[in-house]
């Protein structure tokens, strides 16, 4: 075409990069569509040259990827029991408290964080009163924190959990694996927002001496409950399984129901029990978490693979560790959840975001199965398209589509399953994860819920570290 020919004929304009070009097309009517380029990595160097290094052994990432996708796509985690935390997981000391998120002291813990911790050191009876509970969380060498990451554990929000608490036991029967999680206590002032008053600390003893072996009795004599069926059947029932948990909560106590009645346990028990599960639709929140990390632990050490296994935050840092880095931490200053808030509460009133929950999106379930929830999407404060939009990203930045996990509106394609730090650095797309919104002080509970991501930090690092232990 000659030069011109081009102010003769209708222009069809493509704009790449400033959007002050694109804008100016668009007023005087031009027909324009707006290329959002960016350059890889952000045009960072350094992260440039990692990505290359990691290029250059595509063949041995390529094999670590697809075998830990593999081992995430035939993992088969069933609930198979439920023990006391201090007699079951590996590790857990006399005087320790598992926390959610990366590794934390007392000096560095947010509100919520602090609040739980002196619920259960009150909840153990290590301390009389919140006063000499806060000044036994504050002394050194009297406490030992760790994250439940590191003992084969999730809890939601702090994610306490003290050596008396039980804990359901998920395994995974595909590769041996074991995971651990809380019962989840319901909503209000509960200790995972850091609360502890006597009325939390009553539930919890409730849970401990009557729940806990009722229930224990009912799964034993399940053979097993296979949770990741449970799952597959809550995404085409409206569920995500991290903030929508109705189906799943209402399927559990289809099974254990019967179950209970087959033992021996008094009558009364059983129905307190049953109405308990019944008044907390949150309560397969704290299945669904334990069975995601049975999952993802399965690549933990995967030479050369690029995939994310962890994704979790204790209201001051975000943590994440990737497949062939092993355990190792790569953190960075959480941020904070935009969203709805309850009435009454401001930004101002907001704790960082907070908790292991984020096992879910990175399982491929939660924010990244949005598109099966709509009813999630207002929650949070967002569209039903926003949802569908969401769960479509994801596929960008991830090894591919999961062999179990199907979402209805997008002609049940299984969900964008294993993240990779090289396409989030490349494409500078973060996972979504859909959360709940904590108060800052302790014991408020939650004030909104909302949409965060990751901070790039995190994934940067993993990013250089990969291109370094490459062999």
């Amino acid at each position: 075409m000659a030069v011109s020919e081009l102010f003769v004929k209708k222009l069809g304009v493509i704009n790449v990069g400033v959007p002050l070009f694109y804008n100016d097309l668009l007023k005087q009517g031009v027909e324009v569509v707006n290329l959002e380029w960016k350059p890889p990595a952000g045009g960072n160097l350094q992260l440039i040259a990692a990505l290359d290094q990691l290029d250059k052994a595509q063949d041995k990432v390529a094999e670590g990827n697809a075998e830990a996708f593999k081992r995430m796509n035939e993992a088969q985690p069933y609930l198979e029991g439920m023990g006391q935390a201090k007699e079951v997981i590996p590790g857990m000391g006399e005087r320790m408290l598992l926390h959610a998120g990366p590794a934390l002291g007392w000096a560095r813990m947010s509100g919520p964080v602090r609040g739980a911790v002196l619920g259960a050191i009150l909840y153990e009876g290590w301390a009389d009163t919140p006063e000499e509970a806060e000044k036994m969380a504050a002394s050194e060498g009297l406490i030992t924190y760790s994250p439940c990451h590191e003992h084969d554990t999730v809890g939601p929000m702090a994610g306490l959990v003290s050596p008396s608490m039980p804990v359901f036991i998920i395994k995974n029967r595909t590769h041996g694996n074991v995971a651990y999680a809380t019962m989840n206590e319901g909503l209000g002032k509960v200790l995972r927002f850091g609360a502890y008053s006597p009325e939390v600390l009553s539930r919890l003893k409730w849970m401990e001496q009557e729940l806990y072996p009722t229930l224990k009795k009912g799964i034993e004599l399940s053979g097993g409950i296979d949770l990741k069926s449970i799952i597959a059947q809550m995404l085409h029932m409206g569920d995500e399984a991290h903030n929508r948990n109705k189906s799943g909560t209402s399927m559990f106590f289809r099974i254990m129901a019967p179950l209970l009645l087959k033992t021996e346990v008094k009558r009364d028990v059983v129905r307190r029990c049953l109405e308990f599960i019944d008044s907390n639709d949150h309560f397969f929140l704290n299945l669904s978490m334990p069975t995601c990390k049975a999952v993802l632990d399965t690549a933990v050490g995967i030479p050369n693979s690029t995939l994310v296994t962890t994704m979790t935050r204790n209201g001051t840092d975000f943590g994440i560790r990737v497949a062939g880095t092993g355990r190792q931490w790569f953190t960075a200053p959480a941020n904070y959840v935009e969203g709805l808030l309850f009435p009454g509460f401001t930004a101002n009133d907001c704790n960082p975001d907070l908790g292991d929950s984020a096992i879910t999106e990175t399982s491929g379930i939660g924010g990244f199965a949005m598109a099966a929830a709509p009813a999630i999407a207002q929650f949070v404060g967002g569209s039903a398209a926003d949802a569908l939009q969401f769960s479509k990203q994801m596929y960008l930045i991830t090894q591919g589509a999961n062999s179990m996990y199907t979402i209805p509106a997008l002609d049940f394609k299984g969900t964008a399953t294993g993240i990779d730090v090289r396409k989030v650095i490349d494409l500078g797309i973060l996972p979504i994860i859909n959360t709940g919104i904590a108060h800052k002080e302790a014991g408020v509970g939650q004030v909104g819920a909302g949409l965060v991501r990751p901070p790039m930090e995190c994934f940067e690092k993993a990013l250089l570290a990969l291109a370094s232990n490459i062999h």
